[in-house]
């Protein structure tokens, strides 16, 4: 038994110096593994903080998950943090690639901001449970009438308690090299609690994770904060070219800050 856990121990080296799908398989085996014993550690610090279910246990999650980005070999550079020193509440809407991208949303997270989630997530062992805890919205994406009556609660709490939402208006993961249409519930949010609305674009990961190729490199994601786009004295038939200007403004900083990274780093080499 001693033989073969060194044995072990000898190849998992070996295979990581050598085999990029091994690479990639070891690297999303230990993100998972990490959230969720970090989750462990945060459960209790959260429920000894505020008691329970509080959005200001997402700063206990951001300082616990802020390291796990260096053990995954990535770098973030951020732009237009200005554009985050915003009074009040506020809808934060970004684009969504992979589960890395809580990576990138805990680094700049601000105060009193918190998530809206597939209904699936608190499901997720000690993960979902830690997401409960920080108040984390959870939808649910195939009844579209339930999801419209937590939007319009989620409004309601953002304005009697102050609180910011982070929401991926695609829907659903996607590394297509583009953005996917938005869907409408974001906007719908901002417009009935009449708050700003703020863009944040992740650049392509495609330099360093590419899920069907099996390649997990290290890399540097560009984090691009837009200037925050006014919903006040806006109404529901507003919601329609309001999605339209978020999406065209986010598609082209995205085009933008994609090709610049992947020219400094260079693709995924097959």
């Amino acid at each position: 038994m001693d033989v073969q856990w060194m044995v072990l121990l000898l190849l998992i080296p070996l295979l990581l110096w050598t085999s990029s799908t091994f690479v990639f398989y070891f690297k999303k085996c230990f993100y998972v593994a990490w959230m969720m014993l970090l989750a462990v550690v945060g459960i209790p610090l959260c429920i000894l903080k505020s008691g329970g279910r509080d959005v200001e246990n997402m700063r206990i999650i951001r300082s616990l998950v802020r390291h796990v980005k260096y053990f995954l070999g990535l770098r973030f550079e951020v732009s237009g943090w200005e554009h985050l020193q915003t009074e009040g509440p506020y809808v934060i809407i970004s684009n969504h690639q992979s589960s890395l991208d809580v990576l990138g949303l805990m680094e700049i997270l601000p105060d009193r901001c918190t998530m809206i989630a597939k209904k699936e997530l608190i499901y997720a062992g000690t993960v979902g449970l830690i997401c409960w805890l920080g108040g984390i919205v959870f939808i649910n994406r195939k009844k579209t009438s339930d999801a419209k009556h937590v939007m319009a609660d989620a409004a309601q709490t953002m304005l009697d308690d102050q609180i910011r939402l982070w929401v991926f208006p695609e829907g659903t993961r996607n590394q297509k090299g583009d953005l996917l249409p938005f869907k409408k519930g974001a906007f719908h949010l901002a417009v009935q609690a009449q708050v700003p609305i703020i863009p944040i674009v992740f650049s392509s990961y495609s330099n360093f994770y590419l899920r069907k190729e099996k390649q997990f490199k290290s890399g540097t994601i560009r984090l691009n904060i837009l200037p925050k786009i006014e919903t006040r004295g806006m109404t529901t038939d507003d919601v329609a070219d309001l999605t339209d200007k978020s999406f065209n403004v986010m598609r082209s900083a995205f085009l933008d800050i994609s090709h610049s990274v992947t020219q400094s780093n260079g693709p995924v080499r097959h």
